[in-house]
């Protein structure tokens, strides 16, 4: 609350009872209907990515190679629908949209838990099963998309002004419990009822979020609120951040019908040099904003091997029996317990270089697993993966606030999040490319680290000449 003052008068500070009071009144239900329901669907979404991996590979009989794809594809189309989701939550509201999404959710993971199961057989042997499983995979996107601004958009009209900044800092720290919780929940019913019903429980856990915002959610109004983007001008943003979208889409249009063709049709192979040729026509048309976004999605690479290539790892080189879920709940926990200490610590180092720092740390991370094979060297590599996430993460906003161009800064923040995506498409290609060569062909499993790590340093590099050189550029122009 403030209250004004005579001239030459500071405002006293807030007593803890008085803040407290602040909190209780200035957040609508909504706000706390949205926010709860978002612990559960973070909940339900790490513990089934934790366990994704076992269960393509152990439990479905998938290769190492198919299984990082399809990990990958799981992780990564969730971003690439988020560009639209928020479109289409204003259209049509959020109550609406988020019982929708949670209705989504929990057919999809009640059907990934189900792929083995006899009912889907007629279904799954009408098609190739990688191609089966991919579609089912896609379908939990399909409902995140539609959660993630729903409850940022509730933060924001049933917060008071004065505690709206608190609003945020609750927002994700239940989006963090969410995701440390996940995996321990998943480690319980792995342990108890069996993989597949990882996901079914997932299934209940948003099923009853269902349920929660039809009785208990009431649609967020303000007078002010400006007029949502229609789907099309979204699609108009996206073609303004790509660049030349008339050469750039066409190309990604036959990398995607190329990779659904080796789903179909495993035994074939698409040469490498055409991959080449394919990257470097994307890269010939993309703008100097989208070359940063490509540029930092192998931070993402690095980061998401935690969930595609870890688990397998794990159980295949190290120990059969480890909890891998369990130990997959050290990157949320490390970031709910250091996050204010590390920013506080790391705030007076510039942004950019806040970046490489936490690539590096990042990378460097997966080091001890390589030399150290074992489950406590497992856990040590998670939690300093986590630390430089912390340091990394908040420092990416800011420094790409910066790569906008004057009044296009709140159309370029909106694709920020690209390469999480791309990086779980990628990663998932690349990681389980590493565990099929390193571990099964050549049996040197400890290379896939080095080979992590070294895609981490690389990414750092190019990331630090990119800013050089668009450094030298501005002042030039300048």
């Amino acid at each position: 609350m403030y209250r004004c003052l005579a001239l030459g008068q500071e405002a006293p500070p807030l007593t803890f009872s008085a803040r407290l009071q602040e909190i209780r009144t200035g957040f609508e239900r909504p706000f706390w209907v949205a926010n709860i329901s978002e612990i559960f669907e973070r909940l339900s979404y790490y513990g089934a990515f934790a366990s994704l991996a076992l269960y393509l590979q152990e439990k479905l009989n998938f290769s190492a190679e198919q299984t990082g794809t399809l990990t990958g594809l799981f992780g990564g189309m969730v971003w690439f629908l988020a560009i639209f989701g928020g479109a289409a939550a204003d259209r049509l509201g959020f109550r609406r949209a988020l019982s929708l999404a949670y209705l989504i959710l929990t057919v999809a993971y009640f059907l990934i838990g189900s792929i083995g199961a006899p009912w889907l057989a007629p279904l799954r042997n009408a098609m190739p099963l990688g191609l089966f499983v991919g579609c089912i995979l896609i379908l939990p996107a399909l409902g995140i998309s539609l959660v993630k601004p729903c409850v940022v958009g509730t933060t924001a009209r049933s917060s008071k002004e004065n505690v709206r900044s608190i609003g945020y800092s609750i927002y994700y720290t239940m989006v963090n419990i969410g995701g440390a919780a996940g995996p321990y929940f998943a480690s319980w019913a792995h342990r108890h009822l069996g993989v597949e019903n990882v996901y079914r429980v997932a299934a209940l856990s948003v099923f009853a979020m269902f349920f929660v915002v039809i009785i208990f959610f009431r649609e967020p109004r303000k007078k002010d609120d400006a007029p949502p983007p229609s789907i099309a001008a979204v699609a108009r943003n996206f073609c303004v951040v790509l660049g030349n979208y008339r050469l750039v889409l066409p190309v990604l249009l036959v990398a995607f019908l190329l990779r659904i063709g080796m789903m179909i049709e495993p035994q074939y192979r698409v040469p490498w040099w055409l991959w080449c040729g394919l990257l470097a026509l994307v890269l010939a048309g993309i703008s100097r904003f989208m070359w940063f976004l490509v540029l930092f999605t192998g931070y993402w690479v690095v980061f998401w091997q935690q969930y595609i290539s870890l688990p397998g790892y794990i159980h295949g080189y190290i120990n059969s029996n480890a909890d891998v879920e369990l130990i997959l709940v050290t990157d949320g926990l490390t970031v709910i317990c250091l996050t204010l200490v590390t920013n506080y610590l790391t705030r007076r180092i510039p942004a950019f270089q806040a970046v490489i720092l936490g690539t590096v740390i990042t990378s460097l991370s997966w080091l001890i697993l390589a030399f150290r094979p074992a489950v406590w060297a497992a856990v040590f590599s998670l939690f300093v993966l986590a630390l430089g996430e912390i340091i990394l993460s908040p420092r990416y906003y800011e420094y790409i606030s910066r790569l906008a161009p004057p009044g296009q800064q709140g159309t370029y923040m909106g694709f920020a999040f690209l390469p999480i995506g791309i990086g779980s498409l990628i990663g998932g290609w690349f990681g389980g490319t590493l565990v099929h060569h390193f571990g099964e062909v050549t049996h040197q499993p400890r290379r896939i680290w080095w080979s992590v790590t070294a895609a981490g340093l690389i990414t750092a590099a190019l990331l630090w000449i990119y800013d050089r050189l668009v450094r030298t550029r501005s002042t030039n122009s300048a």
